[in-house]
């Protein structure tokens, strides 16, 4: 299988780690990492893990500069994921499964289970939860999705073909940490792909481990080597939350003296592998999109105002200009991410007067009639 993570050079680190361990317990596994860097830095490029590293600027964007310059560094790390998908499907072939996974994630022992799934399904995903009980998470869950897309596996097929085509073209507009309006990253979005198409959800406690996982879990050696979770083979953890100290902070709210050894033991592990990879210099690494052409820090509120596509042709290359130029075009200020899809279903109305006044009663709802005249024009254009 073909093996990827989407990362900035500051997860090199965490990176390496995946790498190191996916080579280590997955049969024929060719690893793949998707830079999303202007250059490729040495340590990654000396990296013996990494079979091949792509930029992701190279993965078949019309105009990636325009799209990264309206996210953050990390919307920016989710949101190529599905297209990048799409450039190993043509770049490999002869290859039919493919695996994407967070990199702050450790593999454990192999992914037998979900080979077998792929043997009869083509999207796989998992979610957050597998049981009730924990009301923290089931809430968390319902503001980021219902999903975690620190995995998601993909089989060559015309049903995974339009499950990325989808996501990929939801996520050109919207990609964005906009909870207020339905929007998490790439991942709120996949809350509509089991309705959408034919998704398999992998319910297996030993895929996916991680903080949300921790209350009531039993995780212990097993007697043939490795670990369980619940009785289920632990496959890999998803260390999420690392580094704004969540794993700390859940293991103190949900581990308890009996289930806390054998986590708190992996955790650490964990962490020393971080530093063996280099995390003290390495994970400082500031990010080759995060300043103008002259040096200059682009401002988050540069970013979030590029996101009216008006400003798509008034500034055709953003990192050529300055915050006050973007800032100044336009009328009232765009201050959050966007709607929900509205551009594909516009540019699909056969109705162009519906189309309009479904463009403005829906679109100028928190977002003005600027961003909804764009939109519509832009559904227009690419009829």
């Amino acid at each position: 299988m073909i093996y990827f993570t989407s990362i900035c050079a500051n997860y090199l680190p965490k990176a390496m780690a995946l790498a190191e361990s996916v080579k280590a317990h997955c049969r024929d596994a060719t690893f793949v990492l998707c830079l999303v860097e202007r250059e490729i830095p040495q340590a990654a490029s000396g990296f013996p893990h990494f079979d091949q590293i792509i930029l992701a600027k190279d993965a078949g964007w019309e105009d990636f500069d325009q799209f990264i310059f309206r996210h953050s560094i990390v919307e920016a790390s989710t949101a190529v994921k599905p297209q990048f998908l799409r450039h190993l499907i043509e770049r490999f072939p002869k290859r039919d499964r493919f695996v994407y996974l967070d990199p702050d994630v450790l593999v454990y022992s192999d992914f037998s289970e979900l080979e077998e799934v792929l043997d009869r399904a083509s999207v796989v995903v998992c979610p957050h939860l597998l049981r009730p009980g924990n009301i923290d998470m089931e809430i968390s869950s319902l503001a980021h999705g219902t999903y975690n897309l620190g995995f998601v596996a993909v089989a060559r097929s015309d049903n995974s073909n339009r499950f990325l085509d989808w996501w990929a073209e939801r996520l050109f507009l919207f990609c964005y940490d906009d909870k207020s309006r339905g929007i998490f990253t790439d991942q709120k979005w996949i809350d509509l792909a089991p309705s959408f198409f034919d998704v398999h959800i992998l319910k297996h406690h030993g895929y996916d481990f991680a903080t949300w996982s921790l209350l009531g879990s039993d995780m212990r050696k097993a007697e043939a080597g490795g670990y369980v979770v619940n009785g289920d083979p632990l496959r890999f953890i998803h260390f999420s939350g690392l580094d704004s100290g969540m794993i700390e902070r859940a293991m103190g709210w949900w581990l308890t003296e009996e289930n806390r050894p054998e986590f708190e033991t992996l955790y650490r592990d964990y962490l020393r592998k971080l530093d063996a990879h280099g995390q003290a210099t390495l994970g400082k690494t500031p990010w080759s999109y995060s300043n103008y052409a002259d040096g200059a820090s682009v401002s988050r509120e540069a970013r979030v105002r590029y996101r009216d596509p008006a400003l798509w042709q008034a500034v055709p290359r953003p990192f050529a200009s300055c915050d006050d130029e973007i800032l100044q075009q336009g009328g009232g200020a765009v201050t959050t991410a966007g709607t929900t899809g509205e551009v594909p279903t516009l540019r699909m109305s056969p109705n162009p007067g519906l189309l309009d006044k479904f463009a403005w009663s829906t679109l100028e709802i928190g977002f003005g009639p600027t961003l909804a005249k764009a939109l519509r024009k832009l559904a227009g254009a690419r009829r």
